[in-house]
């Protein structure tokens, strides 16, 4: 009998390659994912039917984590993080199954990545980032041929999933204090679009100006208009009170409130250009100092209208009358970026949250460290 035929499932496999994609964080991932692929074929050439198992296993682990959803399922991932989730626990756990597999002169070479991803996201004084860092330097210490123990193997594994599973939870932190951020700034947002809406079409709920005295006459100062009331007659009598209100309902107008609100608004604009210098980049897919200046955005209209309205009923003393349309819109920018006093601790919140982000979890198994054995001839 002539020697049996290869089947065609020991032949080459196709060598898919995820992508492209529409956000950085995704490109890693399929990058990762095609490095992955790779290892566990070199490792596991599919000699024998089990090689073939937990190959295709490992392959449906890369597949789940390289499959994109659509549209709609990307909008709710977006504040749910399902998808970035799914994605990278699928590739941590194809990486510690790959650890599993690898042969001993193949771990060992790759024990610093290991031991370095293990010390950027486990603390100090944990147990398991301890006995990493212990067998480290008892493998330095041996020969080069000597293989790791048993339990040494399990105490790697142990604390790289570890250190996998604190880096995804530093992730989702982050986009948990993302989505407070973003639901206060759309819950501030509806405020100024209530306000606004209230000032467009009853302008004379909530006039936003003033009556400045002078020797023989009041103004009634607006954010867009200004009238003179002369005094009556050759005397000096003032319009009373009663008659002031009633001329700065009528001189109101509907363009005062969305006025106020915009300088406001390109107030808070400038101050949180200005914070951005203080808060630092991040490498998780979620995007922190953006969701801050989006918040600076609707406190800026919401302070300089509650400022003037201070103001105007005599809070500040000493600042209850502004004699000019100018001087309305000039304590607008002030109180517009005067919310960057309320936003600061924010900001500061923003990057403590950061600084307890490392690196993104993963990437401490690459294929190039140490070439994998032989392939075994097929049975």
């Amino acid at each position: 009998m002539g020697q049996e035929e290869p089947s065609s499932d020991s032949l080459t496999m196709p060598f898919p390659i995820g992508g492209p994609a529409s956000s950085a964080w995704r490109e890693q991932a399929f990058s990762r994912a095609g490095d992955y692929r790779f290892l566990a074929r070199l490792l596991l050439p599919r000699g024998t039917a089990y090689e073939r198992e937990v190959l295709a296993a490992l392959e449906r682990k890369i597949d789940a984590a390289e499959n994109v959803p659509g549209w709609p399922r990307r909008l709710s991932d977006f504040l749910t993080g399902a998808g970035v989730e799914r994605t990278n626990s699928q590739l941590d756990s194809v990486e510690t199954d790959l650890l599993r597999l690898m042969p001993d002169p193949y771990l060992r070479g790759q024990l610093p990545n290991l031991v370095a991803h293990v010390q950027d996201h486990l603390p100090e004084g944990d147990p398991r980032r301890t006995e990493v860092e212990t067998v480290a330097e008892a493998v330095r210490r041996r020969a080069p041929n000597t293989e790791l123990r048993d339990l040494e193997r399990d105490q790697v594994l142990g604390a790289v999933r570890a250190a996998s599973l604190e880096a995804r939870r530093s992730i989702r932190r982050v986009r948990s204090f993302r989505n407070v951020l973003l639901v206060s700034a759309l819950i501030l947002s509806l405020c100024v679009a209530g306000i606004t809406l209230l000032g467009v079409l009853a302008p004379k709920k909530i006039p936003l100006c003033f009556t400045p005295e002078t020797v023989d006459s009041v103004n009634v100062v607006c954010p867009t208009e200004t009238l003179s009331l002369e005094a009556s007659g050759s005397s000096t009598v003032m319009p009373s009170q009663q008659e002031l209100d009633e001329n700065m309902r009528d001189t109101a107008n509907a363009w005062d409130m969305p006025l106020i609100e915009i300088v406001g608004l390109l107030s808070a604009a400038l101050a949180g250009a200005l914070a951005l210098r203080s808060i630092r980049g991040t490498s998780t897919p979620y995007s922190l100092p953006v969701a801050v200046a989006v918040l600076k955005l609707p406190s800026g209209a919401l302070t300089a209208v509650i400022g003037l309205l201070l103001m105007r009923g005599g809070f500040v003393p000493g600042l209850s009358a502004l004699d000019s349309s100018a001087q309305i819109i000039a304590w607008a920018i002030v109180f517009g970026y005067s919310q960057q006093i309320l936003t600061r601790l924010v900001d500061r919140q923003a990057n403590s949250v950061l600084e307890n982000v490392s690196q993104p979890s993963g990437a401490s198994v690459s294929p190039s460290a140490t070439p994998a054995p032989a392939a075994p001839a097929a049975g």
